[in-house]
């Protein structure tokens, strides 16, 4: 399966180009294709150098564009900002079967602390974003809010943790149930219908805040 990235040279979609190339194709994408090849290089021998026997994919790199043209699966690892026009750039190119993952929380930061944009400025939650403007796109699925980058990368440890999944599409739910349950460590917990992710998005101040005020490292969220 073809995975691709959106955003894949920053932390996150390094950590799941790493995680996920044992058994998938994975295509790091960004605006700079160059950035994205180089990206992707580097990746892939890291993880070469460790796991190399395990390994049955591969990491590559492309800008956007070309990447969502081929993916299976479609990560937009993209600021809350950038939804609108980096959906406008590959809404006419995604396949039709192509599975589009939000892991996108829409957050800013005061003196107060960390806060959940949609409820304080009165806007909409990333997920629904995203698929006003992918309106031809009826597999998206919202999952991976909460995850700590810093673990995510680190593949020698297990992320005991839950992720949040919302989507109105069983086939897609499947799909990245099976793609959670590569990542050692982590359970998807379905918390239904794409229109609950703000649920699962306001998670991520909330485990910010109360990791700074708590002197936590990395920490999660697990259902018990």
């Amino acid at each position: 399966m073809k995975i691709g990235i959106i955003g894949g040279t920053g932390g996150m979609g390094e950590g799941f180009a790493q995680r996920w190339c044992f058994n998938h194709d994975i295509l790091i994408g960004s605006r700079d294709k160059q950035k994205a090849e180089a990206s992707a290089k580097e990746n892939f021998n890291n993880i070469k150098n460790i796991f190399a026997e395990k390994i049955r994919g591969t990491i590559s790199g492309d800008d956007n564009i070309s990447i969502s043209k081929e993916s299976d699966v479609l990560i937009l690892s993209i600021p809350y900002e950038n939804i609108t026009s980096t959906c406008k750039d590959i809404s006419n190119v995604i396949s039709d079967n192509c599975t589009v993952i939000s892991p996108i929380v829409p957050m800013g930061r005061n003196e107060k602390g960390f806060y959940y944009i949609p409820i304080e400025d009165r806007k909409k939650s990333a997920a629904m974003v995203v698929a006003e403007n992918l309106p031809n796109c009826s597999k998206i699925v919202s999952a991976f809010h909460t995850i700590s980058e810093v673990k995510l990368k680190n593949l020698k440890i297990s992320l005991d943790a839950d992720t949040f999944v919302c989507t109105d599409n069983k086939e897609s739910l499947s799909l990245v149930t099976s793609l959670v349950n590569e990542i050692e460590g982590l359970r998807p917990i379905f918390l239904g219908a794409l229109s609950l992710s703000y649920q699962a998005e306001v998670m991520t101040p909330m485990i910010l805040n109360a990791s700074k005020h708590n002197k936590l490292k990395h920490p999660g969220i697990k259902l018990v």
